[in-house]
């Protein structure tokens, strides 16, 4: 059977929402109650731009620059793997979702890639005067407000209280 973001091995879940939002804010908050409950979470983050961590000079840094596709460097708290594309190209979810042991985890939280066809919960400030993406995106299971709207068939969270996602979160998993 051939890998794709309906039939991953463990849950995948997504916030889905426009800059400014406070995406990493909420998951800043929401992924200590969530381990909390034992849970072993990754997150895959997505970014429109150039990604470097790795310093000029540094010995991993001359060795991804010298050709190595890859390079895992380790440590004795943590170790972090350089993937090289070569070429520019932005990547679907499903090509970072392979980079990750899922062997380890319990759930992978997804920030970003919110065109492409998984769960997700949309994030949604009224002041920023965007339009809502649950009309259009059939993969958004649930809403985060920071006001309630009368016309909604989703489930509603409050966008301020991360509480409420970890509870939705857990019965989530229970599915």
């Amino acid at each position: 059977m051939m890998l794709q973001l309906n039939n991953f091995p463990i849950p995948l879940l997504g916030f889905a929402a426009y800059s400014g939002t406070g995406k990493t804010t909420l998951l800043e908050k929401l992924i200590p109650l969530l381990t909390d409950q034992g849970l072993n979470i990754a997150v895959v983050k997505h970014s429109h731009h150039n990604i470097e961590m790795d310093k000029p000079g540094k010995d991993s840094y001359r060795l991804r620059k010298a050709g190595a596709c890859q390079l895992l460097l380790a440590g004795p708290e943590r170790a972090i793997l350089f993937h090289e594309y070569g070429k520019r190209q932005q990547k679907k979810l499903l090509d970072q979702l392979v980079l990750l042991n899922i062997e380890q985890l319990d759930l992978v939280l997804v920030e970003g890639y919110r065109d492409e066809p998984f769960n997700k919960i949309e994030l949604h400030r009224k002041v920023l005067g965007k339009p809502f993406l649950f009309n259009t995106d059939p993969a958004i299971i649930a809403l985060a407000c920071d006001e309630k709207l009368a016309d909604c068939h989703l489930p509603q969270l409050d966008l301020n209280k991360p509480e409420e996602f970890c509870g939705f979160i857990l019965s989530y998993l229970k599915k």
